[in-house]
């Protein structure tokens, strides 16, 4: 179903908003032509991974911040990636960003059936189940048979792609019955690893026990790559207050026995939570 025979006659964006995105191509198309930015002018696909990654990050920065003045700024950076690689496709005679546009709103409305047409959703469970359905339903249409452990982005983060794939795989099926399941995996994870005799059986049974350990953060219903991100800022925060707390007692604490840290490590979780 086309996007336009969806919508009501209130725009979610109005002109002056599409004009502003306009403007922001049009920058980037000005910095990447003849007589543009010498910079700007020698990035490619690849040149950019990096800087997609960056600006995802201060993205995810600022939503943890819970900053909105920044994040506003950091998905402008963001949305200037967006514009970057939709003009190196452009002059490469690959793609345009109209072209982007058209395939994510096609996808939007296809995807949300019960939205934009007469599909029926209860819950998100059900919208996540349906997703799943349409996708699967895509790929049969382009003759793909892709398996749910395949197609997943090689350079995601470790623990992101195992708590995709454990999803995928929950999704199809693969999945235990409840929660107890998951922690007595856990368990013999643990005992695999006390077992393993060579490093290389300790990394193999590390892994696997990493990886148990994110199938238990998703069946905690949290995303295991902010709950150990959110856990670096807690160690930071106390670390750097054991730090002050010596320093304000005139100790060097770095000179300090592990009991006495470990005295200022507890009384650093007593005031920082």
């Amino acid at each position: 179903m086309p996007v336009e025979d969806t919508q009501s006659s209130d725009q979610p964006f109005s002109q002056d908003q599409l004009g502003a995105f306009q403007t922001l191509v049009d920058i980037v198309a000005q910095l990447r032509a003849p007589g543009g930015c010498p910079w700007d002018r020698e990035q490619t696909h690849n040149s950019l991974k990096r800087n997609l990654l960056e600006e995802s990050y201060e993205v995810m920065e600022a939503i943890d911040d819970g900053d909105s003045d920044v994040l506003s700024e950091e998905l402008g950076d963001l949305l200037v990636q967006v514009a970057f690689h939709a003009d190196i496709a452009r002059e490469a005679g690959n793609f345009q960003v109209e072209d982007i546009l058209r395939k994510i709103n096609g996808k939007l409305v296809r995807r949300h059936p019960h939205v934009f047409a007469d599909g029926q959703a209860a819950d998100a469970r059900q919208v996540e189940a349906n997703w799943e359905q349409i996708k699967a339903e895509e790929r049969k249409a382009k003759g793909e048979t892709k398996s749910p452990v395949e197609g997943i982005p090689s350079d995601m983060p470790a623990l992101a792609y195992a708590q995709l794939m454990q999803d995928r795989v929950g999704r199809a099926g693969f999945e235990w019955d409840d929660i107890s399941g998951v922690l007595d995996k856990l368990v013999e994870e643990v005992a695999e690893f006390k077992a393993a005799a060579t490093q290389e059986e300790k990394e193999h049974e590390l892994g696997d026990l990493m990886f148990a350990l994110v199938n238990l953060t998703r069946w905690a219903g949290a995303y295991a790559e902010d709950v150990l991100r959110q856990a670096n800022q807690r160690f930071g925060d106390r670390y750097l207050k054991m730090e002050s707390l010596a320093a304000e007692a005139g100790q060097d604490f770095n000179a300090l026995p592990l009991a006495q840290k470990e005295e200022l490590w507890q009384e650093a979780k007593r005031r920082l939570g």
